[in-house]
């Protein structure tokens, strides 16, 4: 066995359903149980059971700092693994601590927390769900003001520029990283921009934050992009629009992986 996974090498010939090439291309959400994806700019659950399959074993920590409707810490509570996730709407934390107790796993444990990411006590948090440090980190952030999530000043959704997301982001990464285990990884799910008829590489931003304090880059993941509530009934006037224009229509989104010098 590995040391940071369950995978039975010497069964490998079992695992066909793990991903191992850097394109994914997912057909349908997993909409099992009390999976959903009504909520807005929710990923499909299939990314983190696959990373969690890859990068955690039975009874790790894992951390999701920006949980939203709880998928992570559902996928892996039905994958025995303990979780926590930190979100700065009461409501929606909430709603997600509702939905995560309906799949209770009494072999692990989600705790749900309110806060700000970018300053919470994480020391304190950790203490309070009976962890000293954590084996993964998966982050999922707002891709900057595509979708605006709430009225708070400190949602990410509502930084004023480019820079300003980046800087909270970066003190995100700060607060969050300094729990997450020696040698071991962390993931972030994130998709590009368009604005004033250029690309905003908003995924390449984000990748070099974690470069620059120091993180190793092990896997640069290309995910298909399915079609959002808001363009599926008009794609033929976004083909239209590219055709007419000099751009491309987005079509997927990147997960980076990084391990912990």
């Amino acid at each position: 066995m590995s040391r940071y996974n369950d995978i039975d090498m010497s069964r490998w010939k079992d695992y066909p359903d793990i991903f191992t090439d850097s394109l994914w291309i997912i057909e349908k959400r997993d909409n099992s149980g009390v999976h959903n994806g009504d909520y807005h700019g929710n990923f499909v659950p299939q990314i983190p059971h696959q990373l969690f399959t890859r990068y955690t074993k039975r009874g790790d920590w894992i951390l999701d700092p920006f949980m939203g409707s709880g998928t992570s810490l559902i996928e892996a509570q039905r994958m025995g693994r303990n979780s926590i996730g930190i979100e700065l709407q009461d409501n929606v934390a909430q709603e997600a601590a509702n939905r995560i107790s309906a799949e209770k796993n009494e072999a692990c444990r989600a705790c749900v927390f309110i806060g700000n990411s970018r300053c919470a006590d994480i020391e304190k948090i950790l203490r309070t769900a009976g962890a000293e440090k954590i084996q993964f980190l998966i982050m999922h952030p707002p891709y900057w003001d595509i979708i605006k999530f709430s009225d708070d000043p400190n949602d990410l959704s509502n930084t004023a520029t480019l820079d300003d997301f980046l800087h909270s982001f970066g003190e995100v990464i700060d607060n969050t990283a300094k729990v997450l285990e020696k040698r071991r990884y962390c993931a972030v799910v994130i998709g590009d921009k368009y604005a004033d008829s250029q690309i905003v590489p908003l995924g390449f931003h984000c990748m070099n934050l974690f470069l620059e304090r120091g993180f190793i880059l092990k896997a640069i993941l290309v995910k298909n992009f399915g079609e959002t509530q808001g363009k599926a009934s008009k794609q033929g006037i976004w083909r239209y629009r590219a055709l007419a224009s000099d751009f491309y229509i987005f079509k997927h989104e990147y997960i980076f992986v990084f391990k912990k010098p």
